[in-house]
């Protein structure tokens, strides 16, 4: 296992299993936890720790389609998990200081006090009326200790008209206010304009933008990271200059499109016995290229 010097501890541990095992290790859900993340984390960790007060800075995180988003606010989440402690009856009380919630895809109060509800361990009747809703939303963050509100995919608020995005965004404004909690948004670019519909929303959240990778030395360290966590049994040595500079063209520096590429050469260089991946890996998998709004990534047969 000492040998196994380019992987990191996790990885050696299930470097000499079988190779649906490996295979299967590949595929499980991992976040790299590189530099901007990190940044991230410890922003949204200063946010938790600021005092509660009326009017709270927010934060929108926007970037394209597939660049870690969702990743970095699941794993900050994940490092928040909820616990159980004692109140002074002597009662369990469940503590959730981070929720984190999927935008609806429909632009209306209703469906985000909904979309809330459905992120607690407790029953509610979707039909049931707004003020019903509110009142059992607001109820449950406070019971949980809620500290953080975090609404991903907030860009589906677009597909509102005016009046329904103003509406929904007042909405999420009254929740941080009368909680006095942090507010996060995440989305795609675009997610920028609702903010641009309101002065006063537009004062109080900080952007935090994710461009795609340049082909530099941070790239280099990210695919020093990502080979850590390929359970080949011989280097890869990814951040050499030449697999560099060719994993950033087929991938366009889009960190979930570089991941999907560095699996399926992983894959197959387990599968047949080449327990690294070579120049000639990468070409084979030039397909996994990123997918627009107009054609989609096709596979070869």
């Amino acid at each position: 296992m000492d040998s196994y010097t380019h992987l990191n501890d996790e990885c050696k541990k299930i470097i000499e299993q079988s190779k649906q095992e490996r295979i299967n290790f590949l595929n499980r859900d991992v976040v790299i936890e590189y530099n901007k993340v990190k940044k991230i984390h410890q922003h949204l960790d200063s946010m938790l720790d600021r005092p509660k007060k009326p009017r709270v800075q927010n934060l929108l995180i926007t970037g394209e389609s597939n660049i870690g988003k969702t990743s970095i606010i699941k794993s900050f989440e994940a490092k928040h998990n909820s616990y159980t402690l004692e109140n002074e009856e002597g009662m369990s009380v469940v503590v959730r200081p981070v929720i984190s919630a999927l935008a609806s895809e429909v632009a209306e109060v209703k469906h985000l006090y909904i979309s809330i509800l459905e992120e607690f361990w407790t029953p509610f009747n979707p039909s049931d009326s707004l003020v019903k809703l509110r009142h059992q939303m607001f109820h449950l963050m406070q019971e949980c200790n809620v500290q953080m509100l975090i609404i991903d995919e907030v860009h589906h608020f677009l597909r509102g008209t005016p009046k329904q995005q103003r509406n929904v965004m007042d909405a999420l404004k009254n929740i941080g206010n009368k909680l006095m909690i942090p507010l996060v948004c995440v989305g795609l670019k675009e997610a920028e304009l609702i903010l641009t519909s309101d002065p006063q929303l537009t004062s109080r959240f900080d952007i935090i933008k994710l461009p795609p990778w340049e082909l530099d030395k941070d790239f280099r360290i990210l695919l020093k990271s990502f080979e850590a966590r390929l359970p080949l049994k011989q280097p890869s040595n990814l951040h050499e200059k030449e697999k560099a500079t060719l994993l950033h063209l087929i991938s366009q520096g889009n960190t979930g499109n570089l991941h999907r590429l560095l699996i399926e050469c992983a894959i197959y260089a387990i599968e047949n016995d080449l327990e690294q991946i070579t120049l000639e890996t990468i070409n084979k998998f030039k397909w996994v290229k990123p997918t627009n709004s107009i054609t989609p990534r096709e596979l070869p047969l």
